[in-house]
């Protein structure tokens, strides 16, 4: 015997809409996974070190 759904499908979305809206923070660093991307390139393409200053 299957349950039934939780909850009705008149109150889906009641709360989200809602809430205010909030305006997301703006980045200083570039998203984790263009970073990572730019990191293999430097490590395994070029054959370069990343974030070591020596």
């Amino acid at each position: 015997m299957m349950p039934g759904s939780h909850g009705s499908l008149t109150k889906a979305g009641k709360v989200r809409e809602s809430t205010p809206k909030v305006q997301g923070r703006e980045r200083h660093t570039p998203i984790p996974r263009i970073r990572n991307k730019r990191n293999y390139v430097k490590r395994f393409i070029r054959g370069r070190t990343v974030g070591v200053r020596a």
